[in-house]
């Protein structure tokens, strides 16, 4: 006789949004998953509909709070795109700053205030605080650095304002960008304790035979430039997307499902990135994973 249980998690506490988890279990086996994203859409397609082309970058930074960055990068990377404009360096470098304080910013939360309580069986990272309070604050502090980095070069830390097509409206003088100089030299290290600190933690022993899809750049770790690619063969450029991949509304949830076409479900994210580009890392990037012992 077949025994089933079903795991119902009405709301999923620390992830960046809204979101809920149904698991139904069929004789120790997962039979049924599904992952409810159940924040409102917020119709970004149709507020752009009739702005000029020059605004889309301040709109869709206004996405997320978290990673703001990421989105307004996307726009102005697509209107620069049609308008066959293309950024050399110093402005290239700059917004690669930018992207990188946003990195910082966001995954440190992540890490720090999101996942270690789990991992360290505590409530929150504010009950975490009490025994270990040198680790929150190293993980305040390293976040900090990040939302400077993007209030230095974006205007301010959250839905910044100061990337345009074509650039930045105004870049941040000498005396703006030295206070961040001794700052990400503290924080360089500071990630390097992470890496180390992150080790520790136990990691359940679980692997998929995930197909891997991310940006791949001839010379240096992608943000977003290259091509796209995967473990298992795919190589196209952006503007090929749609004839690879499918986006689908799926009953449960207000977030689009994406599949790669005739292969199903593929992983995307830093896992993905790290995995496909673990030699376009930084020498101290590489020798910090190795002796924590990931293996790409």
């Amino acid at each position: 006789m077949s025994k089933t249980r079903t795991i119902k998690v009405d709301y999923l506490a620390r992830v960046e949004g809204e979101g809920a988890l149904y698991l139904k279990l069929r004789d120790g086996r997962v039979s049924d998953v599904q992952l409810k994203i159940f924040e409102p859409p917020r119709y970004f397609e149709a507020l752009l509909r009739g702005r000029d082309f020059k605004e889309a970058p301040d709109i869709t930074a206004r996405i997320c709070g978290i990673c703001p960055i990421a989105y307004q990068m996307s726009a102005v990377h697509a209107v620069e795109a049609a308008c066959g404009v293309r950024l050399e360096d110093p402005l290239r470098a700059l917004r690669r700053l930018i992207y990188c304080g946003e990195w910082i910013e966001s995954h440190t939360l992540h890490i720090y205030m999101l996942h270690a309580p789990d991992f360290l069986g505590y409530e929150s990272a504010i009950h975490m605080a009490k025994d270990h309070a040198a680790v929150v604050q190293r993980g305040l502090q390293i976040k900090k650095a990040g939302n400077e980095i993007v209030a230095t070069f974006g205007g301010r830390e959250v839905h910044p304002i100061n990337v345009r097509v074509g650039g930045f409206y105004k870049l941040p003088t000498r005396a703006a960008i030295g206070p961040l100089i001794e700052r990400l030299k503290w924080g360089r290290d500071a990630a390097l304790e992470t890496v180390r600190w992150t080790a520790t933690l136990p990691f359940p022993d679980f692997e998929q035979d995930y197909e891997f899809v991310a940006l791949r750049h001839p010379a240096e770790y992608p943000f977003n430039e290259g091509r796209i690619v995967s473990n298992r063969g795919l190589d196209i450029s952006a503007d090929e997307f749609d004839g690879h991949f499918t986006e689908e509304h799926v009953k449960h949830s207000n977030a689009l499902h994406s599949v790669l076409n005739g292969r199903g479900a593929y992983f995307v994210g830093p896992m993905a990135r790290f995995n496909l580009n673990f030699d376009r890392l930084s020498p101290a990037a590489q020798e910090a994973a190795r002796e924590a012992g990931l293996q790409f």
